[in-house]
Formats: C-alpha cells, structure tokens, sequence
C-alpha cells in the first residue's frame, strides 16, 4: 500500500460563504478536482505509467481464478453495492486481489457532520492510496504518483498553495501456494471444514509476513479462519464464533499435518 495526501490552502482561516464566497479561489474545490482526475468510474487508475508496473498474467494463473467458488451476487448482496466495476467472476477477482486499486479515503478540514453549513474551509486535505501488487516498488510509484498531481495542478490553475506527498507505503508480498507448508494447510481445511480450500490473493496490508519471511528465510503461511463478510475495518466488524472454534481444530489439523512432513 502506498498512501497519499493532497494539501491546499487558500487563507489564514475559515471563511462564511455569504460573506466571502465567489471571491477567493476555494481549496475544497481544488482537492475534489484533483481526486476527480485520478481514476474513471469504474475504478480504472488513471496516474501514467502506473500499470506498466503490473507483473503480466500467465495463462496458468488465470484458469486459478476461473476455478475458484465465488458468486458474483451473492458478493453484490452482502456489501449493498448495485452494481459491481467487472462483469465476470475471473475479472472481478483479479480487481480485488490481483491488479493495483485506487481508494479515496476522505477529506480533512472539510465539514462532515449533519445539516447544512456554510463555512468555506481555509486549508483541506485529500487522503488516497494504492495498492501495491507484483512488481510494483513504493520509491517508483511515489515518483509517478507526485509527478502526476504536480501536472494535475499546473493544469487546474489554482494560485492557492498546494503540497502532495507520500504518507509512507509498504512492500507487497507474495509466497509459493504449492510448499509443503500450504499443502499441510490445504489438509488441515478439508479435515476440518469438509471442502478443499481455494488459494486467494488479498488487498489487506500485512508488512509483518514479509518481515518473517526476509527475517526467518523461511516460506510464510497465512491461514485464515475468517468469513467474507467480516467486514474488517467498517462497521459492525465481526468474527463468527463458528469460526473461531473451527479454526482452533483447524490449526490443531494442521499442526498434526506438518507433523508428518
């Protein structure tokens, strides 16, 4: 993840817009602008030279996609979207765990709260990040993320300061689904659940796997116990108790698998 903040200020403090609106250059007006221009509607990142980053997909990384258990409505349903950015089950994986995504996460100094107001904020600033996949370096996409809103700025015009900078950023991380220790957990699963398990990738920002693995020289394993619909970081984050004590007999297994390597 590298992650991202646009700074603009206009004057020394917050205005009323029945006083001062239409005289000043406003800084909110500014930084929407600037988020605007930074993907299309359905998500497409357009910052240059981003997606020529991206490790190419090969032909046998994505039949796994074609042949992992995922409904496309039910995922619809279970987080209220109306419609989805991708129109197929393989397209829809890849977006969420394989390719770069990126997320406008909000704006501070502007008004949040309920009912009207009508104050002009005197600095604001705009909060995104990308995800960061195969082969993607932080350092490379610092550069072209800056130079980007550098051109954006000079295209708006705008005669109010402006600052973007990187908020710091982390390194991807990807393993070999097929060491013994993912087969041992493959096992564990379908001893527990009854199913065999389905290899994914994820979007969620876990530097201490990388850390193990550089630290360690060893292959890292993440065994989830979790549910799709956990919902972490939102509201009414969840782990299902089920879950829990599955996934207790579920490291019991595995640690009885890894035993017979």
């Amino acid at each position: 993840l590298s992650y991202f903040s646009i700074e603009v200020s206009a004057c020394k403090q917050d205005l009323h817009s029945g006083g001062f609106g239409g005289s000043i250059y406003e800084p909110l007006a500014d930084v929407m602008w600037m988020l605007a221009q930074l993907a299309d509607s359905d998500g497409t990142i357009l910052i240059d030279g981003i997606h020529d980053l991206v490790a190419k997909v090969t032909v046998e990384e994505r039949k796994l996609y074609d042949s992992i258990d995922f409904d496309q409505e039910a995922f619809k349903r279970t987080i209220g979207a109306k419609k989805l950015s991708r129109s197929s089950k393989s397209e829809i994986l890849m977006n969420l765990w394989r390719y770069p995504s990126l997320s406008i996460h909000g704006v501070e100094g502007a008004f949040d709260g309920q009912g009207p107001k009508t104050i002009i904020p005197a600095k604001v600033t705009g909060k995104f990040s990308l995800r960061l996949v195969p082969n993607m370096d932080g350092e490379t996409v610092e550069k072209l993320v800056l130079s980007y809103l550098d051109r954006l700025w000079e295209k708006r015009g705008s005669p109010n300061a402006y600052r973007a900078y990187q908020n710091y950023t982390g390194r991807y991380w990807l393993t070999d689904f097929k060491h013994p220790h993912y087969q041992c957990g493959a096992r564990a699963i379908k001893r527990v659940f009854g199913v065999a398990p389905d290899y994914t990738r994820e979007g969620c920002s876990i530097p201490i796997t990388l850390t193990f693995e550089e630290l360690t020289g060893k292959n890292v394993m993440l065994l989830p116990i979790g549910a799709g619909d956990d919902m972490a970081h939102s509201q009414n984050e969840k782990l299902n108790v089920k879950n829990y004590i599955m996934g207790t007999k579920m490291l019991a297994a595995y640690l009885l698998e890894l035993g017979s390597l």
